[in-house]
């Protein structure tokens, strides 16, 4: 019989680091942003998601040829796409500032990528976990407490949206601002979508 020799636990879970990073770029980014600066920061996101892309596909080649994986196969590949759409999304936000020429960041977009961030690092906690799910009692609690930041992004983004259409007179900005918006809430909607896949992967396995 053949025996398993890779972990992929270890592999979403590099991955799912693979999301922070990218998440606290953007954080960094919006803090301290420079229009002018924005290529050069679109070029080192993209390598961190051409990176995570190339460790998901690099693991889907090693799952073809394995023996016997710890969970189902089909499993494995759905939260891999899963949390590669999470450092998409993070992608996607940066190269929305950078295609709609945003020249000053509004303070709701600073709070929304405090809580990408936070979304984020909940997932890769949850990961952490995972490899133990039959025995560990932090999981639930960390998919209840991700939800809890995705409700929170809702907020904040009925929020935000409101205060764009009641304080521009800008049809241009009130348009970017949205789109914007709308992809940092796809982040935060993200990490909840891979979250509750643990929790039903887990619960297809004990």
């Amino acid at each position: 019989m053949g025996r398993r020799q890779h972990n992929y636990f270890e592999m979403l879970k590099g991955l799912a680091d693979d999301s922070v990073t990218a998440a606290r770029m953007l954080q960094d980014i919006l803090r301290h942003y420079n229009v002018q600066k924005l290529p050069g920061w679109i070029g080192r996101m993209h390598e961190i998601e051409h990176a995570a892309d190339q460790a998901k596909h690099d693991m889907t080649n090693l799952l073809a040829k394995e023996f016997l994986p710890p969970i189902d196969r089909g499993d494995i590949i759905l939260l891999s796409q899963e949390i590669d759409d999470i450092t998409d999304s993070v992608e996607d936000v940066l190269l929305r500032l950078y295609m709609f020429n945003i020249q000053i960041i509004r303070p709701d977009a600073l709070r929304f990528a405090e809580l990408i961030l936070s979304c984020c690092s909940g997932f890769a906690g949850l990961m952490d976990e995972f490899e133990n799910y039959k025995k560990s009692t932090a999981i639930r609690k960390i998919v209840a407490e991700v939800n809890r930041l995705e409700s929170d992004g809702v907020n904040l983004y009925t929020n935000a949206i409101r205060k764009l259409y009641t304080s521009s007179y800008s049809p241009t900005e009130i348009y970017a601002w949205t789109v914007v918006f709308d992809h940092m809430q796809q982040c935060c909607d993200a990490c909840e979508q891979a979250s509750e896949s643990v929790e039903t992967i887990i619960m297809k396995n004990s």
